[in-house]
């Protein structure tokens, strides 16, 4: 059964993480993902190791899905070349510096020109506008502007980055949702629109607890470690063999936990009675609870809170979740073939829909794999003349 997305045509001009990525996800649910790279060299993370027969698997991750085309922007031809993918086009994503697509003769007024009903979705490291606007920007740089990393790490301890790519692929994130609205708008208007994020935006948009501190206080949230700003207990805790995760801070969910800890006299504690109390002394209750949870492995504590309900779980390495029955079940890896690597396993679709799935259909693309493919017919049965057949 076709995906969701079905008929839309991409072209994806983007490099590195948050524009493949947010691609990725358009192509994952069925749209026709055409990848612009640059003749000879190609998107730059394709040589970021680690390597499977010379292919990059970080590329790999995010760029299944795809067909790749190589053109030279800077060269008349090569931009010829694209606006003819433009007239057939429903969205094109780029993720360059503001104001290089218009040094390029390709920016927003141009396309817009000439194809009305396009969409365009942009994402830069802080927006269009703004005094940062000219500014380059990278996930690190965003997670220590937004304010993560001055809430992230030991309490103690100095400011610590995320080691995931958060604000990358937030913004890929949240320019999808951006695009599919626009899509939706499109369907009334009849007309395509300029959509666009950035990379300090979607690693802002995380702070939403930490916003409610200050707005509410005017105080500056301190770095808490391992504990929750409004949950209590609701962290990672050590066991006799390991270490387990325990969401009680809810107040059915915190007296269960006592009855397994076998620590009663705990509930009528007035430094504990309520959420707020027991966030308000977080400390002193996480030591109480850590002697009593040392007592026993993991299993045996993980055992007993599933006989009661409360959320908890192990904590895995990625090697151990990526092989974990659930995941496999729920289809989170999945498998394709590569003309170079052979059986290429790649992260499944996190998005679940009854009718119309996503999947993982295409290998990602060998640089200009498909340049003859995709450029031999714009002017026949491809791209340009699916403008006649795509949604209103």
């Amino acid at each position: 059964m076709p995906g969701a997305l079905h008929g839309l045509t991409v072209l994806d001009l983007t490099s590195h993480l948050s524009g493949p990525y947010c691609a990725m996800l358009l192509a994952d649910h069925g749209a026709d993902v055409i990848k612009v790279e640059r003749p000879g060299t190609g998107d730059d993370a394709r040589r970021m190791p680690p390597f499977v027969n010379g292919e990059g698997a970080p590329f790999m991750i995010w760029n299944r899905n795809k067909r790749s085309v190589a053109i030279d922007l800077k060269s008349p031809e090569g931009k010829a070349a694209l606006l003819k993918l433009v007239d057939g086009a429903d969205i094109l994503i780029e993720n360059n510096r503001p104001g290089a697509m218009d040094r390029l003769g390709l920016g927003w007024d141009v396309l817009h020109a000439r194809n009305p009903r396009l969409i365009q979705g942009s994402i830069s490291g802080f927006g269009q506008t703004g005094p940062y606007a000219e500014r380059g920007g990278f996930d690190l740089v965003s997670q220590g502007m937004s304010g993560l990393m001055s809430i992230n790490g030991a309490a103690d301890g100095p400011p610590h980055r995320l080691p995931i790519a958060i604000s990358d692929v937030a913004a890929g994130m949240h320019l999808a949702i951006g695009l599919l609205a626009a899509v939706e708008a499109r369907h009334r208007t009849g007309r395509g629109q300029m959509v666009e994020t950035s990379l300090l935006e979607s690693a802002l948009s995380f702070l939403v607890y930490e916003a409610a501190h200050v707005f509410a206080t005017g105080q500056r949230p301190a770095r808490l470690g391992q504990a929750h700003r409004g949950s209590s207990p609701y962290q990672a805790f050590q066991t006799a063999d390991g270490w387990i995760t325990v969401g009680a801070g809810q107040q059915n969910f915190w007296e269960r936990l006592c009855d397994i800890l076998e620590v009663p006299e705990l509930v009528a504690d007035p430094r504990f009675v309520t959420n707020a109390d027991r966030v308000a002394n977080n400390d002193v209750l996480v030591a109480l609870l850590q002697q009593r949870l040392l007592l026993q492995p993991s299993q045996h504590w993980l055992d007993a809170m599933d006989a009661a309900a409360i959320p908890g779980g192990p904590i895995l390495h990625c090697d151990e979740v990526l092989a974990d029955p659930h995941i496999i079940a729920r289809g989170m890896v999945a498998e394709t073939e590569h003309p170079h690597t052979g059986t290429f396993r790649t992260l499944g679709v996190p998005v679940k829909m009854s009718e119309t799935p996503g999947s993982v259909r295409r290998p990602p693309p060998r640089l200009g794999e498909h340049t003859a493919e995709v450029l031999g017919t714009v002017d026949g049965a491809g791209p340009a003349s699916a403008a006649k057949n795509r949604r209103a």
